[in-house]
């Protein structure tokens, strides 16, 4: 069976960077952070009090006033991503052939802000006996944005989510491009959404110090790939990717943006949130993805990495792009863009993913923001250019992208440039 190509063809973008994907490019290139004070709740007795937070986000120019309500805010994040997705590939709703597309939508977390609001109110008023919001549990699921964008738009595809943590949108990816490839259907709307800022999002990541305490300095708190880093800043938002065949999209005229090239997937079997200290499963997915997409090592100029500011997390995906890319890894371009938006858990990959498709179409690397002088690990090689505090021009033929998830689940996906 001869696999179908499948393309790049709309983007979309809610992120602590601007609610949109030129405002967050244009952020990403000049290096700016995202964390600020959280203001989502009170956090002055938190280990950690900031945050990257989705700042100019109206869901009122997405949905319906009396909708609102019935949809957890990281639901909204994906409901609008989509819109933008979907405006921006240029598809006609009224002459697609809606049975065949799909929707996979993901979330780490999911609807973490209406349970806590709800399981709060219970016990605040249980001598009333158990009263709870007949939307309870649709806000809350994980596989609701999913189905609210399909009900939208009446797409009647394949329509679920993946949850694998910090890795789930990069599956939702790889999930998309296979059943294009295996002519499943003719296009997805595929993405990510989080909204875990909340007092049981933070004090929980507070609790395993997994969040960086540096409230004296909130935007220089994410510093991937430095000695002193401290552990991730927690973000929000969304991001959402329209995969297309690639005939499919030719025949209707579509702006191709970029390729799918291959993903590449794996599982540490290691620890419930460390990941493997010599990057074996990371290790792995890159392998796979490089096999996946019939290219070679030298064939990739940029990656962007799962690269948190975690003092393990680092050093062993440093430690695997070294074995997978040997003396190759010293020409690539590597950056960490959370040290910009934060790390938005389960929609990183998305976000990423349309970082990649940027770079790409502009041939420009994102930085790695927060590194100083005389802040070098001695367990990593800085021979790798992470493309440090300044974005650097550069042809890139091909990216990958690197999410790993508590769990021990790792997924790669490559895009490259697209060509007849």
């Amino acid at each position: 069976m001869e696999l179908k190509r499948v393309v790049v063809t709309g983007l979309g973008a809610i992120t602590p960077l601007g609610s949109s994907v030129p405002k967050l490019w244009e952020n990403i290139l000049n290096g700016v952070s995202g964390a600020a004070p959280i203001t989502h709740f009170d956090a002055s007795q938190f280990k950690t009090q900031f945050a990257c937070e989705v700042k100019d986000f109206d869901p009122l120019e997405y949905l319906e006033k009396k909708e609102v309500r019935k949809v957890d805010p990281y639901a909204q994040y994906a409901i609008a991503t989509a819109k933008q997705a979907i405006e921006n590939c240029g598809i006609n709703l009224e002459t697609v052939d809606k049975n065949e597309v799909g929707v996979i939508f993901s979330s780490g977390i999911g609807g973490i802000t209406t349970f806590e609001q709800e399981v709060s109110n219970y016990f605040l008023n249980k001598e009333m006996g158990p009263k709870f919001n007949p939307f309870f549990i649709p806000k809350m699921i994980s596989d609701i944005a999913a189905g609210q964008i399909s009900i939208q738009y009446g797409f009647k595809g394949p329509n679920f989510a993946t949850t694998s943590a910090c890795a789930s949108s990069t599956h939702s990816i790889i999930d998309a491009f296979n059943y294009i490839r295996l002519g499943k259907a003719k296009m997805f709307v595929v993405g990510g959404a989080e909204a875990a800022i909340t007092p049981a999002g933070v004090g929980g990541f507070n609790s395993m110090m997994a969040l960086s305490t540096r409230n004296d300095d909130p935007t220089r708190a994410s510093r991937p790939f430095s000695k002193s880093r401290d552990g991730f800043v927690i973000g929000e938002g969304a991001g959402c990717i329209i995969l297309e065949e690639l005939d499919h999209a030719l025949a209707r005229g579509a702006n191709i943006l970029c390729e799918v090239a291959g993903g590449g997937m794996s599982a540490d079997a290691y620890h419930l949130t460390a990941s493997h200290p010599e990057g074996l499963g990371a290790i792995l997915a890159m392998k796979r993805a490089l096999k996946d997409a019939g290219m070679k090592e030298e064939e990739i100029d940029y990656i962007n990495v799962h690269g948190t500011a975690t003092p393990v997390g680092d050093t062993s995906e440093a430690r695997a792009i070294e074995n997978v890319f040997g003396e190759q890894a010293f020409r690539l371009n590597i950056s960490s863009t959370k040290s910009m938006t934060g790390h938005l858990l389960g929609a990183a990959g998305a976000v990423e993913a349309i970082i990649c498709t940027l770079a790409i179409i502009n041939d420009v690397v994102p930085p790695t923001i927060n590194f100083t002088e005389g802040d070098e690990d001695p367990d990593i090689n800085y021979r790798l250019n992470f493309t440090f505090n300044k974005a650097q021009k550069r042809t890139i033929n091909a990216a990958l992208s690197n999410n790993f998830g508590f769990g021990g689940h790792n997924a790669s996906v490559i895009l490259k440039k697209f060509t007849k």
